[in-house]
């Protein structure tokens, strides 16, 4: 600081309230000093600023998930890689952390918020009793929840935003266009039950299956894993009434099971249809192609960090919806008495 003053020729004070944007100094000086600044090489010191209660210019994710599980994921993947091309232009840091529960979640914030080391979060994986937000508030954290609080828009929780998915809405596009293929045997393989996307998800297909008079839909719920999709699957389709189409709620899962239904010598789609809920590479390397529903989960990411700056400024907390996924078809749905369902293995409508 003392090297900017008399290289700018003026007051360490001076230094201070232009690189830190307080009034006190004018304009033209202050761009006389950032470009001093800026000639010298400067940058902020992190420590120092959160030292002097300024803030850390970091923000922190956590993810409440098996760490295994959380590798071949890459809904997560697209999302940090929106996330942090936000931050990077905001030149923010991002701390990343995970753990294997809610109660682990909640303590790294504590210890987070205690040592002053971020500014705000981002919460994934809302729950449908959800501790988080409630802390959030307590400690005065600013916050983007990605997805949606169960039953709220913002809601009691005045320093946190929303970003929304609408599960339901999607659900209902899946279920629709399996009805119009004929399909009345539906089973969702879901993902945690303790989610709140999972639970919208199931009530969705509830209230579509008795609107349209389908008794035989239902959910099972897994880990997510690859092993539990196979699992299920290989279960659902060896009873005496196996489904005609099966959905399910990640890339992996809904690979595996394409897997499994071929070990049993069943053809998709022409014994059983495969929809995905998450839309990746992984779809476009099996055979057929899988029918997918497809997000720009990369926008999702950079929406989230957008809106958790604007906290960061000073803004308001709101919610955001983001557009209904598009369901993409390919070869492995078909109608259920040959009709073809699809535009072939590597078609979408």
């Amino acid at each position: 600081m003392k090297d900017i003053a008399q290289r700018a020729g003026v007051s360490e004070s001076a230094v201070s309230f232009a690189l830190n944007d307080r009034p006190g100094v004018s304009a033209i000086t202050r761009d006389r000093i950032r470009r001093v600044a800026e000639q010298l090489g400067w940058h902020p010191s992190t420590a120092a600023r959160a030292l002097s209660g300024e803030g850390s210019a970091t923000v922190g994710l956590v993810v409440a998930r098996p760490a295994a599980n959380l590798g071949v994921d890459s809904f997560f993947l697209q999302l940090i890689s929106g996330i942090q091309e936000v931050l990077a232009e905001r030149r923010l840091g991002l701390l990343f952390q995970v753990v294997e529960d809610v109660p682990a979640e909640c303590a790294v914030y504590r210890r987070w918020w205690a040592e002053r080391r971020v500014d705000g979060v981002l919460v994934v994986d809302p729950r449908t009793d959800d501790p988080r937000a409630r802390l959030l508030d307590e400690l005065g954290l600013p916050g983007v929840v990605i997805g949606a609080l169960p039953g709220s828009d913002t809601g009691p929780h005045p320093g946190l935003s929303q970003v929304r998915a609408d599960d339901a809405g999607a659900m209902a596009a899946i279920v629709g266009r399996l009805h119009e293929l004929g399909h009345r045997r539906i089973v969702h393989i879901a993902g945690l039950p303790s989610l709140a996307h999972t639970d919208r998800r199931i009530r969705s297909l509830r209230i579509e299956a008795d609107r349209r008079g389908l008794p035989e839909v239902r959910s099972v719920t897994t880990d997510y894993s690859d092993t539990e999709g196979a699992a299920v699957t290989r279960r659902v389709l060896e009873q005496d009434t196996p489904p005609t189409a099966i959905v399910y709620d990640n890339d992996v899962m809904a690979a595996a099971g394409v897997a499994v239904t071929a070990g049993l010598g069943l053809r998709v789609p022409d014994d059983v249809s495969v929809v995905s809920w998450e839309d990746s590479a992984l779809c476009r390397l099996t055979a057929p192609w899988l029918t997918a529903l497809s997000r720009d989960t990369v926008a999702f990411g950079r929406l989230a960090a957008g809106e958790l700056t604007a906290l960061l400024d000073g803004g308001t907390a709101h919610t955001v919806q983001v557009p209904l996924p598009r369901l993409i078809e390919r070869g492995s749905t078909a109608g259920v008495n040959g009709g073809q369902g699809s535009q072939g293995s590597h078609g979408s409508s």
